[in-house]
């Protein structure tokens, strides 16, 4: 059974050639960039000629674009910071050769925040599923934090997909910035309300539960700023759909 891998990428220069090298045994790669301006899509070509240059509706819907472009039996959806490590990839391999496999797969992924596998905090096991037939799967039409809906039966895998979070506080800070706006937007497209009293309450309990609920604590000072992270993900989130809702620009 053929394998085709699908990609969304924007200035990924970093991170895409381990994504791609993790998946060059893959029977297709296709990569949909949203206007980088760094050497993204030059790397991505040196891998395939598949490589489509778009706009950006947000990320469910571009991944519903890519794998429209997809004409293996199977499609494998990453991200470009994550890879796939040889034990997973054999892993993928016997599932696609199982003739009684189910119509999609999920499977662990494991992050990495400024060099730390994160193990606790609500970031472990964190399944996925990433690996679907061809016509039996989409993705929610969210900007962020998107979901694969499968129309069909749900199968697991055991190894984990490797996920570089964040190489830097910097870099943790800047896609925050990026995900809290989208964020806001959806909560105000579905009607949710918000005021400061939500954006602190839900940004302190965040805290609370993922460094002493889901036992951040246990991943030293990276587990700290996970739930640090997580804090401010969530209050900047509420905060800014406060101030969509007085017309402001969050």
């Amino acid at each position: 059974m053929s394998l085709s891998v699908v990609i969304i990428t924007k200035n990924e220069e970093a991170a895409i050639e381990a994504c791609l090298d993790s998946v060059d045994w893959a029977d297709e790669i296709i990569v949909f960039d949203s206007g980088s301006t760094d050497r993204t899509v030059e790397i991505c070509r040196r891998y395939t000629e598949k490589v489509y240059e778009t706009d950006w509706p947000g990320f469910g819907p571009q991944k519903n674009r890519a794998m429209a472009k997809a004409t293996g039996d199977w499609i494998l959806s990453l991200d470009a910071d994550e890879r796939i490590p040889p034990e997973l990839k054999e892993e993928i391999q016997q599932a696609l050769a199982d003739p009684d496999a189910p119509d999609a797969f999920e499977m662990p992924r494991l992050s990495i925040f400024c060099g730390r596998p994160i193990r606790h905090a609500g970031w472990w096991p964190d399944y996925i599923t990433r690996l679907v037939r061809n016509g039996k799967a989409r993705f929610s039409d969210d900007l962020v934090h998107e979901r694969l809906i499968i129309d069909g039966t749900t199968g697991r895998l055991a190894h984990p997909i490797a996920h570089e979070a964040f190489e830097s506080l910097e870099d943790a800070i800047e896609t925050m910035n990026r995900y809290t706006t989208a964020g806001a937007l959806m909560m105000q497209r579905r009607g949710e309300s918000s005021s400061l009293w939500r954006a602190v309450s839900h940004g302190l309990w965040s805290f609370v539960y993922s460094y002493v609920g889901r036992g951040g604590f246990l991943d030293g000072r990276e587990g700290f700023f996970v739930a640090l992270y997580v804090a401010e993900h969530t209050f900047y989130r509420y905060a800014k759909r406060l101030y969509l809702e007085d017309d402001k620009t969050p």
